[in-house]
């Protein structure tokens, strides 16, 4: 081969070489370039999760506190409703008081009299009575009927027996203590005599 050739030769070799080389340069940037953004993702994941533990731990404490406030306002509900109940039963008799203090001012003003009139002291006493039966209407007690009414054992007491032709078997013949009911519950029971033939 001639001289000349072998430099041609040469110089392509060169040439092909160094076109080589920039191909495997501008390669290597492209293969780095992946691995730059496999490490972004690595990183933009970690921070993901990162944030999400963190928005985790957050709505955590949030609901923890949220339970600690609704505690705190069940025990003070438990509180107020304790009072309130204390209070209920304690001052529940307060209207019936009230409204039998002017009958216990009417008795006072009754035996401080000095009288020789015993028909008006007694109408005065029977208008206290009245006034006291009142008082207890409005407090929803009333009077259990029991003369000549038939007996029953839920309302009436019977603690002896009559033996009256006249009238019927099981009825009521006396009462010897009269019974109460406060609106529907029985408060006490008329204490009777029942006719039984």
């Amino acid at each position: 081969m001639s001289e000349e050739k072998k430099k041609h030769i040469k110089i392509e070799d060169e040439k092909n070489e160094a076109e080589e080389v920039k191909a495997e340069e501008s390669k290597a940037p492209e293969e780095e370039a992946p691995e730059e953004t496999a490490g972004e993702e690595k990183a933009g994941e970690a921070e993901a999760a990162e944030k999400a533990a963190a928005d985790e731990k957050a709505a955590a404490e949030a609901e923890s506190e949220r339970y600690m406030r609704l505690m705190a306002e069940f025990q003070n509900y438990k509180r107020r409703a304790a009072k309130e109940k204390t209070d209920t039963l304690q001052y529940a008799n307060e209207k019936i008081v009230g409204d039998l203090l002017p009958v216990i001012d009417n008795f006072e003003r009754a035996l401080a009299t000095e009288t020789d009139d015993l028909e008006g002291y007694a109408k005065g006493m029977q208008l206290i009575f009245e006034q006291f039966m009142k008082a207890l209407e409005n407090a929803g007690v009333e009077e259990i009927k029991a003369m000549d009414e038939e007996f029953d054992p839920n309302v009436h007491n019977a603690v002896m027996t009559d033996n009256i032709e006249d009238k019927d078997d099981g009825k009521i013949t006396k009462v010897l203590q009269k019974g109460y009911k406060l609106r529907d519950k029985v408060v006490r029971p008329s204490m009777v005599a029942v006719n039984k033939k």
